[in-house]
């Protein structure tokens, strides 16, 4: 079934119809200039970058815009012109990235779609009891670091401290992120057609977990 269509949306976005307050929850909190939300049982879109992915100029502008959905589209049209070293247009470290947000997959979180931009990545999943957002960001990021700063030979930061998540309020919300991530290549100007692009969930041949099996499981 696509995740994109209606039935799938309907069974999928049941934990949005509980009042988010209800869910076991850390709430709104911020680590930086970015405001985070954290509570079980949600939908969650997730970017985070690379490290040198935005010039410092860049960053105090985001830091300076007091609206979020206009920090959110500068932030999105800044990482798609392809600042700094673009490291993970290297396929060995995308592949690494890839691997990481698939492996705990049905366990510390549901992973619904992702993308792995030369710059930033794109993900959106389901959240879980037990495993906070923060530490599931933070897992990816240190094991891909470690590995992807191994292949090539350096040391230090790999990707930016900060990342910025929203939670999925409704089914057209959660419709139209899908579509987002999946386009994401296409909208930066790398390929035609979201299924060119072999790092992300469209260009990828086989779901660790198929759609189907996300769409019966039960909710935490």
């Amino acid at each position: 079934m696509n995740p994109g269509s209606a039935a799938f949306q309907a069974a999928s976005c049941k934990s949005c119809q509980e009042p988010v307050e209800n869910r076991r929850s850390r709430g709104w909190y911020h680590r930086g200039y970015l405001p985070h939300f954290d509570a079980a049982g949600i939908y969650q879109s997730i970017t985070f970058r690379m490290a040198d992915s935005l010039p410092k100029a860049v960053v105090e502008r985001l830091i300076q815009q007091e609206d979020d959905v206009q920090r959110r589209i500068m932030l999105e049209a800044q990482l798609d012109a392809g600042h700094g070293s673009c490291a993970l247009r290297e396929p060995a470290h995308a592949q690494i990235v890839m691997e990481a947000l698939q492996h705990f997959d049905g366990e510390r979180y549901r992973l619904i779609t992702w993308v792995v931009m030369p710059n930033h990545v794109h993900v959106l999943i389901q959240t879980v009891p037990d495993y906070p957002l923060a530490k599931v960001v933070h897992s990816w990021k240190r094991h891909t670091a470690a590995r992807i700063n191994g292949l090539r030979g350096s040391s230090g930061a790999f990707w930016q401290r900060e990342y910025w998540d929203r939670f999925i309020r409704d089914e057209q919300h959660f419709a139209s992120c899908i579509h987002y991530i999946d386009h994401n290549p296409v909208k930066a100007g790398l390929v035609t057609a979201p299924a060119a692009w072999p790092w992300g969930r469209a260009g990828f041949s086989t779901l660790k977990m198929p759609v189907e099996k996300l769409r019966t499981k039960d909710h935490p």
